[in-house]
């Protein structure tokens, strides 16, 4: 088996485990920072592992559009390519179906795609999604779904809920390395009746992991964190469970305390290079004037490099002077930040005082300073 995956405690719903994967054991709940074409933009992977991290997220499309999946594979996999000796996640490419609904379309037989690059065409089918996976040799391989946009209609959503299930038994009849554990994809949006509907079908085909798809595509985090708990209930408590695509420092709390594994998402990154830094006490703009004078850190206490070694004014000038080291200084700290917050939050389940943690981190995360 490619991986296995051991609860260690619970508190209520929140789960304390671990994932053990052919590059390393990844304690969770875990945060994916996301590496699309192989590189988290401005870090170095040094930097990635330091923060903490022991997983990340790449992608199916675009690293087969470049540098292309055959060549990574020629050049020893994924992990050698980019340096990165922990584990990997990719996907399918199946939020591309979704991201990218203007240049593709869908039938039975897959989606067929004009390049964002050059305009050529490209036809993913479930068995195609799987080889370029399994050329790029990740740990964790994502089966070809369909994500459907928040609200639509009830037969746009059973269509989508048809084709997802049908792509999950093609993608796991066509998979053959047995290091790489392919997991499953839930969709149903806020509808839990088909959330559950799809759930169980894909359980009974008997995945070694199972995500939940189709969450921050255009709902509330409200209604998100509302339907959470029931559509965590669906999936088998021995297997792990992957939030897509989500948050919001506030929504991976709400995940976890729906007994949620592992997320992935840009906000990190994103923001930094926009001069957006989580604190423990609220966000703060770099870009900011009354940062200009100010020579304290970023965040007191906070160890990681651009709070150890740089002011606020510092920070503030680069974004000013449009340098990239502020980009790349605000991402790193923001991937620290967290790091730090699943790292807290496994002390906590580990404590049984969970909630009331979430409950104080909450509250500070509303804060704007």
């Amino acid at each position: 088996m490619a991986i296995r995956y051991n609860c260690l405690k619970t508190d209520d719903a929140a789960r304390l485990g671990r994932l053990h994967t052919p590059h390393g054991v990844v304690e969770t709940p875990a945060f994916m920072p996301v590496g699309t074409v192989g590189t988290v933009k401005g870090i170095y992977p040094f930097q990635v592992e330091e923060s903490g991290s022991r997983i990340l997220l790449s992608n199916t499309y675009h690293l087969a559009l470049r540098p292309g999946d055959e060549r990574v594979a020629r050049l020893g996999g994924l992990h050698r390519f980019m340096n990165w000796p922990h584990a990997i996640l990719t996907d399918s490419g199946g939020y591309q179906v979704f991201s990218l609904a203007e240049r593709r379309v869908v039938t039975d037989q897959g989606v067929q795609f004009r390049s964002h690059l050059d305009g050529s065409l490209i036809d993913l089918t479930p068995e195609k999604a799987v080889q370029i996976q399994e050329n790029l040799g990740s740990d964790i391989a994502m089966v070809l779904d369909v994500c459907p946009p928040a609200g639509c209609p009830t037969a746009e959503m059973d269509e989508a809920i048809r084709r997802t299930l049908l792509w999950a038994k093609r993608c796991q009849n066509a998979a053959t390395r047995v290091d790489q554990a392919l997991f499953a994809i839930v969709q149903g949006g806020l509808d839990l009746n088909a959330r559950a509907q799809c759930a169980a079908e894909l359980v009974a085909m008997d995945f070694p992991g199972y995500a939940l798809g189709g969450f921050s595509v255009g709902e509330s985090p409200e209604s998100m964190a509302q339907a959470l708990p029931a559509c965590a209930s669906f999936l088998p408590v021995e297997k792990p469970r992957y939030l897509m695509g989500v948050g919001r420092p506030q929504d991976l709390i709400a995940g976890m305390a729906a007994g949620i594994d592992m997320f992935d998402c840009v906000l990190p990154t994103r923001n930094g290079r926009n001069a957006s830094a989580y604190t423990a006490t609220g966000e703060v703009r770099m870009r900011n004037a009354r940062h200009r004078d100010d020579p304290s850190p970023l965040e007191n206490g906070c160890p990681c490099p651009c709070c150890t070694q740089y002011s606020r004014a510092y920070l503030h000038h680069l974004f000013a002077a449009e340098e990239m080291l502020g980009p790349m200084l605000l991402s790193l700290h923001n991937l620290w930040f967290y790091q730090r917050i699943m790292r807290e939050a496994r002390q906590a389940i580990a404590n049984d005082c969970f909630h009331t943690w979430a409950g104080e981190w909450l509250v500070r995360l509303e804060k704007t300073p």
